[in-house]
């Protein structure tokens, strides 16, 4: 730069400008020296080292653009920026942004301590970002020595530029600049540690947003989303009432929020939401009170419907025991119920010239925990299907925080989030003495979310998710948020781990795609993907999961 503070033309000229290729330094000769060079590790082959100086990342084009296409997946920036008001938040920008459009690592240490202040001051501001994410940031203005580390993920940038195939399509319309750049081997030193945690540790919700300013407003959007998305479809269908299903759980009650917020911004009257809470054998007294009181505060009519007469009845037509007074509460009992439901909520729409709103989240989908057909599997529009269960929490949070519908809504949606999860198709009987409780058979939300949004955004294996989620859970005290429920304050040591990845392999990857083949519309809502198999995930009904199941083989069976 020439302009302003800046004379750097007094001292350097541009590489471009170089006439040769190599120079010789006392004791060394043949030094590849120019701006086309890449730094490649031979011990760790996904290492490619580029540099570029200051204001390179601040031109239209940075040479670090072309580096990432050459191979770079880590950049770094030794610059002299000084310090000036508002220059740290868009330092920060360019480095994450620039990270992301790289699919890259970006490092950049600007100038601080010791620096001369005859006309500026030096904030000595270092940023380490990987595929967009600001990963560690020195403290600015700092009269100390400082030395920011955090661990890269090579393999998921690897892997990234491998699935984008638009950044393949750069390469070759670039590959005139591309040809011009060159490699040189180097080795790089190893850790001595055998057992070094991933700094900072990974997030153990990485579908959640992080706390403060920023949560709040991507719970908005993704609402938003839902809401938009619903609200199209009520307008290409041509009709203007909507059923729904309520069951005093979390998926039900984020799904009629949507439902009710979709009508407001139509301009409907909510007296076009028919929602139906359908008490059956296993309802609690608790749930049904929630789903009526979550209706009436909503200004809607608590319709009800019991499902155990025509429950009772097709268990009797199809010989089940329990018709003859056998407690066998079998996967034939449960779903019984569940059809039962879907059934009714059908033919409830027919009637009324309506459009079902389903309630399975993005967890029960990857897990199969829905039932196929005429069950909760199906729909007419699926508002929930993009949104795991761990963000739901922190929807229904954000919406009684913000008071969105009132605050006696938003006393019983916090009810409703200190409610255990549980379909609450199994009674309880004296020989369990307690309620059907979900997580009990297909793994904590919070590690089977873990594993679904590493192995679907990215398709790391499990035995890598697996140390990742060590990482991020073994100890405590790491990701300690006010607002995660009190059952998800603790730690998960790998034998945990391993025991629910397994759970979640064989479900995933062998015995629910069936169901994901066939799954209802419903909208995308982040990054972390989606099941639908029109879009981010198109597999096989009948595949086998032995590949994955070899991998969380290899995983410890003790903890370390």
């Amino acid at each position: 730069p020439h302009f302003r503070e800046f004379y750097e033309v007094r001292q350097f000229s541009p590489a471009a400008t170089a006439l040769r290729e190599t120079m010789d330094l006392p004791g060394q000769a043949g030094i590849p020296f120019g701006h086309h060079l890449i730094f490649k590790a031979k011990n760790q082959p996904l290492f490619s080292l580029a540099v570029e100086i200051c204001e390179d990342l601040w031109v239209p084009v940075p040479p670090s653009s072309y580096a990432a296409m050459a191979g770079a997946t880590v950049i770094v920036n030794p610059s002299a920026s000084n310090a000036t008001l508002g220059k740290a938040d868009y330092r920060r920008q360019l480095v994450s942004n620039q990270s992301a459009r790289c699919l890259s690592a970006y490092l950049y240490s600007a100038a601080g301590l010791g620096e001369s202040t005859t006309d500026l001051a030096w904030d000595g501001h270092g940023l380490i970002a990987d595929y967009g994410e600001i990963k560690s940031e020195s403290e600015r203005f700092s009269n100390r020595d400082q030395l920011v580390f955090a661990d890269i993920d090579l393999l998921r940038l690897s892997q990234e530029r491998m699935r984008q195939n638009t950044f393949a399509h750069a390469i070759q319309l670039h590959s005139d600049v591309l040809r011009q750049y060159k490699l040189v081997d180097c080795v790089l030193s190893k850790c001595s540690h055998e057992h070094l945690p991933l700094s900072p540790p990974p997030a153990r919700y990485p579908f959640v947003p992080p706390a403060g300013l920023e949560r709040n407003a991507r719970c908005e959007e993704v609402f938003r989303i839902q809401v938009q998305g619903l609200s199209q479809r009520l307008r290409s269908s041509g009709l203007h009432t909507l059923v729904i299903g309520v069951s005093g759980g979390l998926d039900s009650t984020h799904a009629l929020l949507v439902a009710s917020a979709a009508l407001d911004a139509l301009g409907l009257p909510r007296e076009h939401l028919q929602a139906y809470t359908l008490p059956g054998f296993a309802t609690s007294d608790a749930s049904l009170a929630l789903s009526r009181h979550l209706m009436t505060a909503l200004g809607l009519q608590a319709r009800e419907i019991d499902i155990r007469p025509a429950c009772l009845q097709m268990l009797k037509d199809i010989g089940h025991p329990y018709a003859s007074g056998e407690l066998l509460f079998d996967v034939t009992f449960e779903n019984v119920q569940a059809g039962q439901r879907a059934s009714h909520l059908f033919r409830l729409a027919n009637q009324h010239h309506a459009l079902v709103v389903g309630t399975s989240d993005l967890s029960e989908l990857a897990l199969g925990w829905c039932t196929y057909g005429v069950g909760d599997h199906m729909a007419h529009y699926h508002v929930n299907s993009g949104v795991p269960k761990t963000l739901i929490q922190h929807l229904v949070h954000w919406v009684a925080d913000e008071e969105r519908f009132g605050q006696d809504t938003s006393g019983i949606l916090r009810q409703v989030l200190n409610a255990d999860i549980s379909p609450e198709l199994v009674p309880v009987t004296a020989d369990t003495g307690q309620p059907q409780r979900t997580e009990e058979t297909i793994g904590p939300y919070a590690l089977q979310d873990f594993n679904l949004y590493h192995l679907l955004r990215f398709g790391f294996s499990p035995d890598r998710v697996a140390f990742m989620a060590w990482c991020a859970w073994h100890d405590p005290h790491l990701g300690h948020w006010p607002s995660i429920p009190e059952q998800d304050r603790k730690k998960y040591g790998i034998v945990d781990i391993r025991h629910w990845l397994e759970v979640f392999v064989k479900r995933f990857f062998q015995n629910s795609q069936f169901k994901r083949s066939c799954m209802a519309n419903g909208p995308k809502v982040g990054s972390g993907g989606s099941l639908s198999p029109r879009g981010d995930w198109r597999a096989p009904s009948d595949s086998s999961a032995h590949v994955w199941l070899e991998a969380v083989r290899r995983i410890p069976v003790q903890n370390p």
